[in-house]
Parts: structure tokens; sequence; C-alpha cells
């Protein structure tokens, strides 16, 4: 069973027919709240909304490992990760829809992972963090309804909630990221500690801050339009996921 983790613009999945609202608590504390069990277009799929039902939990208070560790305890076998991200890279523009294949983690202070004081030092290989043959099954998908979809990227995850400086865009650019989001860490470690294949849908919803129409700022306005554009057609990409 697909688990999908929604972000900003996806806190429900419309055509999701429920058929369990499960509550799960974890050795971890409560996920951002409960999964939503039910057929997408007659598949199985499990929904949890990344920042709770009304979006209230901002990136940094977000209980990653409850999240992860209670997806797996709702019979989750993989997991695709719905994100918006701010484009660094010129042909990544708002509306475009990005598969990353890397990512630099430059958050601090969350809990961010399984391995405890007490437990044997468990080390995992995050060489290449994101499932290769989840992401051709998400290519595969987005090839299937027509949906043009950017393959290949690093993924920028940053504190938050704040947006980032100019300046602070210029050392990602220089690092080698593509996009930034806030999100994508530890969550994509923490699915790696479970072995549960990951992988993140990236959703370009503005040009990072001193960059194309965000030279000078960002318009919060022109954002969530973007955004409410584009989940549309990663909601099609989903159903065809979950169908094949």
């Amino acid at each position: 069973m697909y688990g999908i983790i929604g972000g900003s613009g996806l806190t429900n999945l419309p055509e999701l027919l429920t058929k369990n609202n499960v509550s799960i608590e974890t050795p971890y504390g409560s996920p951002s709240g409960p999964i939503l069990i039910g057929l997408l277009d007659g598949a199985e799929v499990a929904f949890l909304p990344r920042h709770g039902p009304g979006h209230t939990i901002a990136p940094h208070s977000i209980n990653y490992r409850a999240n992860i560790w209670a997806l797996r305890e709702a019979g989750v076998d993989e997991i695709v990760s719905v994100a918006s991200v701010g484009g660094i890279r010129s042909d990544l523009g708002p509306e475009t829809i990005m598969l990353p294949d890397q990512l630099i983690d430059y958050t601090w202070g969350r809990l961010s992972t399984y391995v405890q004081d007490d437990a044997p030092v468990t080390h995992v290989d995050m060489t290449e963090p994101y499932s290769s043959d989840l992401r051709k099954k998400i290519v595969d998908a987005a090839e299937r309804v027509g949906e043009r979809i950017i393959v290949g990227g690093v993924y920028a995850a940053t504190q938050g909630p704040r947006l980032e400086t100019a300046a602070e865009i210029n050392r990602l650019d220089r690092d080698g990221a593509d996009v930034v989001g806030m999100t994508g860490m530890p969550e994509a470690a923490l699915a790696r500690e479970l072995g549960i294949p990951y992988a993140t849908i990236g959703v370009v919803v503005n040009h990072a801050a001193g960059r194309g129409d965000s030279r000078t700022r960002i318009r919060m306005e022109d954002l969530e339009a973007a955004l409410g554009r584009a989940i549309q057609r990663v909601q099609r990409i989903l159903r065809e996921l979950t169908r094949a």
C-alpha cells in the first residue's frame, strides 16, 4: 500500500474514498493527524497531511518520527511525499513539477533518528536518499497521464518557517541545490531507517528569493495561486501511480 504525505496545498485527497480514519500512537508521540485509509481510483492508499488537517504545524515542529512510524504501522510499503519548493535553478519556475534525486540537509535541532541512546549505533546508507524504483514508477505514471515532470535535482532542506534571504539562496546555489524546501529532512532519513522506499514530488510554487519574479520580494498570494494550479496535476499523477 502506498502512503502519501501531503504538504502545503495537499491537505486532503478529494477523490479518496475513505474507509478508515486511523489514529495511531507511536513510541515517539502523536503523528500530525489521523491517517486516512481509503480507495483512490480503486487502489488502497494511506494519506497523512504533514502539517495537520488544518495546516497548523510548522515545518520545524512536525513530529517526523511519529509520522513515518505511524505510516509503517498502518501497513504502508512505499511513501510518496508531496512538497512545495522554491526554484533555484532557472528552468524550475512556478508550477513546475520535479522529482529530486539528491538532497542537502540544512536543518537543525529536529529529532531525526530512531537510534536511541541505549541501542546499538546504526548507520544507514544515504548515498541515494530517494528510492530509484519508486521514482521510476512516478515518472512512468506522469508519462501515462501526459504530465511533464523534471527528473533529477538537488533538494535543499532548510529550517523554516521563515523563507530564505537572497544571500542564503545564492549560497544554496553554490552548494549545488536546485530547489529549496523545509520538510525534506529528516523525513527521508527516517524512512530509510525503517526500510521504507521513499520519494518526493516537488511542486515549485515560486522562484527562490532573489531569483526571477522573486528578485525583490516573494508575493505569498502568487505562491498560493501557483500551488493551487499545480497540485491538481500532482493529483493526476498520484491517481495513476496508485492505480498501476
